[in-house]
């Protein structure tokens, strides 16, 4: 997926869509992959678990709430990509339907360590 592509789809008004979108601006990294066959409410579990994990280690997050909802309201195919911002603190998981075309979710975590630049 191109990055102007991703750019357009992330232009919402939720705060992780925002600041998703801001990172890609800033020229962070991105990776979008295929999740198969499996819907959207079958990950939906998993990422709620993640956000469980993510909150008793102290982890800020930014939409995980809604974007668990959002996958458990219209289970659908999906593809899932990941956004790494440049500085190293946020990483922001988005969710988009099977054929790539519309933003399902999106949610970020800031980095409890940030790694160093290689």
């Amino acid at each position: 997926m191109e990055r102007h592509e991703l750019m357009r789809l992330l232009a919402g008004d939720d705060a992780a869509s925002t600041a998703a979108l801001a990172a890609l601006a800033d020229g962070a990294e991105y990776d979008v992959w295929d999740a198969g066959t499996r819907l959207s409410d079958g990950h939906a579990g998993t990422f709620a678990i993640r956000h469980r994990c993510m909150q008793r280690k102290g982890a800020e997050t930014l939409g995980w709430e809604r974007a668990v909802e959002l996958l458990r309201e219209r289970p659908q195919p999906i593809r899932i990509g990941q956004i790494a911002a440049s500085d190293g603190l946020w990483v922001y998981t988005f969710f988009l339907t099977a054929d790539g075309g519309e933003l399902v979710a999106c949610a970020g975590v800031r980095r409890l360590h940030r790694i160093p630049d290689q």
